[in-house]
């Protein structure tokens, strides 16, 4: 059973417990006749990063892993709100996969996965090199529908970013808030259902809300939502009122808020027919799995990968497993949590496949941790099970209206502890 810290959520300590308890294998590891078999690893976030180190560390060297990720350095989209908000450093952010190599023996390849032949079973690459693998791990993240904001597509995304892949698109927002004209208008068009949480869009607003309280207190924020309602409406609801009273409106599917379309050049939104002048528009176009899934053919009509939940195996194909965010599996939500409680179930069923370990019953977890106002943190969180159809809640948890100001202040307390043991857990 996990460690509470007594309030519903996990502390550090119990965090990492629980991940071992998760993930120990009773049996030595099998190294094959005919040598080491072969990982590959696509996409270097909270999914990919920790089934690559589980696998290499928890297999005593039987399993041959190679991480394929462009960049050098990972930037978490959970905490990113923070850095908007002021109330987290940029650097604080990013993580090296150094001590992925160092200490584990992990091969990270810094290229892009371009191509996958399922039945060669190699990855090509977009330097032009190749990877052969016995199973395949993909944890792309998330890419955008084209199309599903009238107006926007990636050539846009300096007018009008995003910031939902964490890097230089949330530095670009934070710069475009901070350079708004006294009284301007912020907006954001928040995406529909399902969607990568964090960087969660209302936490966003809040923080966005914070920074222009202190320096651009007649400022207006505007959301146009294609959503009627959204995870922890009422705690942000109450927390804005509380904190910014008279500055966030939001205008949901049933005043426009689903018919919405951008006008980068001009700097509009429209809604439901009626144009609006803004200052800084933040466009989150509805979201499908990372492209390589779909160019792997394991994706369905929905954009996402379909998951055998109790071995994160594609339905599709058997030899490739697919993690996080563009998993099509269930209740869990497209969190950095629930990335990494995801991978260390798929690290256990590789290890088992490939070298005869132990393979234990899954267990999946997530917390995601939202902060409104200074030291005011809120919390949503679940216990999963694996059945044959989806990845199901089996209970859950959710911060209360009317909490104690300590409460609140001891649930963002919380929330640090996690941010230092995932990161821990994720890059060792």
């Amino acid at each position: 059973m996990n460690k509470s810290n007594g309030k519903g959520g996990l502390s550090r300590r119990g965090f990492l417990a629980s991940a071992a308890a998760a993930t120990t294998a009773l049996s030595a590891p099998a190294v094959l006749a005919e040598g080491r078999p072969r990982v590959v690893v696509v996409g270097g976030g909270a999914g990919g990063a920790t089934a690559a180190r589980y696998i290499a560390k928890d297999s005593d060297d039987a399993v041959d892993v190679t991480l394929v990720e462009p960049s050098r350095a990972y930037y978490t989209c959970f905490f990113s709100n923070l850095y908007i908000g002021g109330f987290r450093e940029w650097a604080s952010l990013g993580h090296s996969y150094g001590a992925l190599a160092a200490n584990h023996g992990i091969n990270v390849v810094h290229d892009w996965a371009v191509s996958v032949d399922r039945d060669k079973r190699s990855v090509g690459l977009a330097g032009g090199g190749s990877l052969a693998y016995d199973r395949l791990v993909l944890s792309p993240g998330i890419d955008f529908r084209d199309g599903s904001v009238p107006g926007w597509d990636l050539s846009q995304q300096n007018r009008m970013p995003h910031a939902y892949k964490a890097g230089s698109q949330t530095q670009l927002l934070r710069a475009q808030i901070e350079a708004m004209p006294q009284g301007g208008t912020y907006c954001m068009v928040a995406p529909p259902n399902p969607f990568r949480c964090p960087p969660g869009p209302y936490e966003r607003i809040s923080m966005v809300a914070h920074v222009l309280k202190q320096s651009n207190p007649t400022a207006k924020i505007l959301i146009a939502d294609p959503k009627e309602k959204f995870s922890k409406q009422g705690l942000f609801e109450d927390g804005w009122q509380r904190h910014y009273p008279g500055m966030i409106e939001r205008v949901g599917p049933d005043f426009g808020g689903g018919n919405v379309e951008v006008r980068p050049e001009a700097m509009e939104v429209v809604i439901d027919g009626e144009a609006t002048k803004v200052d800084v528009c933040n466009v989150i176009p509805a979201q499908q799995a990372g492209r390589i899934a779909a160019l792997a053919g394991i994706t369905d009509e929905s954009g996402w990968a379909p998951i055998v939940p109790h071995t994160m195996e594609s339905r599709a194909d058997a030899n490739i497993h697919v993690l996080g965010d563009a998993a099509l599996q269930g209740d869990m939500p497209k969190s950095g949590f629930s990335a990494n409680s995801q991978a260390k179930v798929c690290a256990m069923a590789v290890r088992g496949a490939l070298t005869g370990s132990t393979v234990f019953p899954p267990r999946f977890s997530n917390t995601c941790w939202s902060l409104i106002g200074t030291d005011d943190g809120v919390k949503v969180g679940a216990s999963y099970e694996a059945t044959d159809e989806k990845i199901a809640k089996i209970d859950g948890f959710i911060s209360q209206t009317g909490e104690s100001a300590e409460l609140r202040k001891a649930t963002y307390e919380e929330s640090l502890g996690w941010y230092a043991a995932i990161t821990g857990d994720l890059f060792g």
